[in-house]
């Protein structure tokens, strides 16, 4: 298109003009009207560039120690923390809705967290747990488990401390540690959130030596030390242990883009099959750098912080809720997203299946 052509066309004056004295000039304006095709229902859906569907959707969901326990998450209206047995019946409801994969994340007993978060590796951890039972009912969810001591530490931080500071070698140790109970569990995929340097590389190798090669990486390549995780930390009981402390030595500067393309080219280096860009809407510019450049499933996570303020306005009635977030979720497509973490996967899914 010669979108200088048509901008040094006739001005809409001059046409104007000529029409009222009569005349039909050629290409009188406005021969292109973009409304023609904003008419009606099923010009719209025949023109649309981007399509969501449920497969596009990852579920995360927390879980806990109990029988039966299911506790509200208050920074996350709808979100729950489910026992093992809910977890179960929850993931049904997923799986019923055509949900392809679930993200478990822990909820720790604090007498379990300790300064280096060996809990993360014991082989029969809520995590481990989780992921037998729901693989055992629903083997045909895909099982995403985070690689990431955060919610195992008494500090709360991704890594192992020495001096206050946290140290990426022996980290990288205990998350190769914690990838393998969890892949022995049946998780079908590593996900390692923490930002520790040579990281993937590590686990792809710890895999591979126990004979786990059929597991998947899907790096956290691009995240970010941003404001918006608050509710998760809530959720899963690592905030209050993290205090006013920040993630800035490891986890990326949100004034940064460039860099996550190094991120994500040493992840790929080192075996990741998948990569993801979080947060995601303030970061729609890396997320479509990141897929434009390397062609690798590409995901984005619409987290906690993001999900807490849709629930937040619509909850006040300054925007529709449902609407907003079918269109935070179409952007992430847009933008070049294979896939979404988003806590509301359910909802959207159900939207997606009533056609709306």
């Amino acid at each position: 298109m010669n979108i200088r052509a048509i901008l040094d066309g006739p001005s809409h004056a001059t046409t104007l003009a000529a029409e009222h004295s009569g005349a039909r000039p050629l290409g009188a304006y406005p021969r292109t009207r973009m409304r023609r095709m904003r008419g009606d229902d099923w010009s719209r859906r025949l023109a649309r560039e981007t399509q969501l569907s449920v497969n596009d959707l990852i579920w995360p969901i927390f879980v806990q120690d109990g029988e039966t326990a299911e506790t509200a998450v208050p920074s996350m209206p709808g979100v729950m923390r489910y026992s093992v047995t809910q977890a179960v019946k929850a993931v049904g409801e997923a799986a019923a809705l055509g949900i392809p994969a679930i993200a478990v994340f822990p909820v720790v007993d604090p007498a379990l967290k300790t300064e280096d978060g060996r809990e993360s590796a014991n082989p029969d951890n809520i995590v481990c747990r989780a992921v037998r039972a729901i693989k055992a009912a629903h083997p045909q969810v895909g099982i995403i488990c985070d690689a990431a001591l955060d919610p195992f530490t008494s500090h709360g931080q991704d890594g192992l401390l020495k001096d206050g500071e946290v140290i990426n070698d022996e980290t990288v140790a205990a998350l190769m540690r914690q990838s393998l109970v969890q892949a022995q569990a049946g998780c079908d995929v590593i996900a390692p959130s923490d930002m520790m340097d040579g990281r993937v590389g590590a686990i792809r190798d710890a895999l591979d030596g126990a004979g786990l090669t059929h597991v998947k990486i899907l790096s956290y390549s691009a995240k970010y030390a941003s404001a918006f995780y608050g509710p998760f930390r809530d959720a899963v009981g690592s905030g209050t242990a993290l205090g006013l402390k920040g993630k800035q030595t490891y986890q990326m500067d949100p004034a940064n883009g460039d860099e996550a393309l190094r991120e994500t080219a040493l992840d790929i280096a080192e075996g990741a099959d998948m990569v993801m860009v979080k947060p995601g809407l303030p970061y729609l510019d890396v997320l479509w750098r990141v897929k434009e450049a390397f062609k690798l499933p590409t995901f984005a996570y619409h987290v906690s912080g993001e999900y807490a303020m849709l629930k937040a306005a619509a909850a006040n009635g300054w925007l529709d809720g449902d609407k907003a977030l079918m269109e935070s979720l179409a952007c992430f497509k847009r933008a070049g997203a294979d896939g979404i973490l988003t806590y509301g996967a359910i909802d959207a899914a159900k939207k997606l299946k009533s056609g709306g």
